[in-house]
């Protein structure tokens, strides 16, 4: 819609996850650091939580282009069951295996799998996200699962991604032995307020913009009011976008962000907190 008026190749604030245009802030780069570190160094559990809308989805995407897939079998889980009842099918079907069977005989099937990924050289990797979702009976399940491994070497590896109630479930009592075997985790912190506008300037120019669009007053209103979420900021500029367009603005000003930030909170669903200009 807007793309060609501001001479851009695509639009750079889509709310999917887009490891293209990642913004390598401090926070995301040791997020990574520790996914990367976690997969390369066989540590059992590695834990990355974050608040809605920070961008673990979007490092999960980046790190899994990353990996050779001649070398690691990745089975991802994004809708996580609450209860125990079929978290091994769960397992199974993310790994793309026979899933329909009791649980013994899964359990002999899912131990068979991982012995021989293990014997042709390959690692396997599963990702659970939305992890929160999972009580202790299910978490404490995967770590019995996470017992099956030779000597020194692990059969599988396990990475939780999920909001910042995964933290407080881990630290509870009951899972002192799953904290345990926790050995790489990083809580992805917003975007400081000084990121935001470099945040904003990055996704430009990664599609083609050749001036900045967004004024520095304009960025300081978005960083208030998205308190450093992306996601948040995506929508934001997305929609100032829209209206710079249709109002045929060249530069997003402080009026026009304050403007789409009164329409959000007077008529938007998500609650964006209007900042008085």
């Amino acid at each position: 819609m807007y793309e060609a008026f501001y001479g851009l190749r695509e639009k750079p604030f889509s709310i999917l996850p887009d490891p293209d245009l990642i913004y390598w802030g401090r926070n995301h780069l040791l997020a990574f650091a520790m996914l990367e570190f976690g997969v390369r160094n066989s540590a059992g559990f590695t834990v990355i939580t974050g608040e809605i809308g920070s961008g673990k989805t979007t490092l999960l995407r980046y790190l899994l282009r990353q990996l050779d897939p001649k070398g690691v079998t990745v089975g991802l889980i994004s809708n996580t069951p609450r209860g125990t009842e079929g978290l091994l099918q769960w397992v199974m079907m993310a790994l793309k295996q026979p899933y329909e069977a009791s649980y013994p005989v899964l359990f002999e099937q899912f131990h068979r799998f991982l012995r021989s990924e293990y014997s042709q050289g390959r690692r396997t990797l599963l990702i659970v996200d939305e992890a929160h979702n999972l009580g202790f009976d299910a978490l404490e399940e995967l770590r019995m699962l996470l017992n099956i491994n030779a000597d020194k070497d692990q059969f599988i590896q396990i990475i939780l991604v999920g909001q910042p109630q995964l933290k407080d479930i881990l630290r509870s009592p009951q899972l002192i032995q799953f904290a345990q075997r926790v050995s790489s985790d990083y809580h992805l912190r917003p975007l400081k307020p000084q990121e935001v506008a470099k945040y904003i300037d990055h996704r430009l120019a990664a599609v083609g913009a050749r001036y900045r669009l967004f004024s520095d007053e304009a960025c300081e209103l978005i960083a208030d009011a998205s308190r450093g979420i992306p996601r948040t900021i995506n929508i934001i500029c997305d929609t100032a976008l829209v209206y710079g367009f249709a109002s045929d603005c060249q530069q997003i000003s402080p009026q026009l962000i304050t403007q789409v930030l009164y329409d959000k909170m007077e008529f938007g669903v998500l609650p964006i907190q209007a900042t008085a200009q």
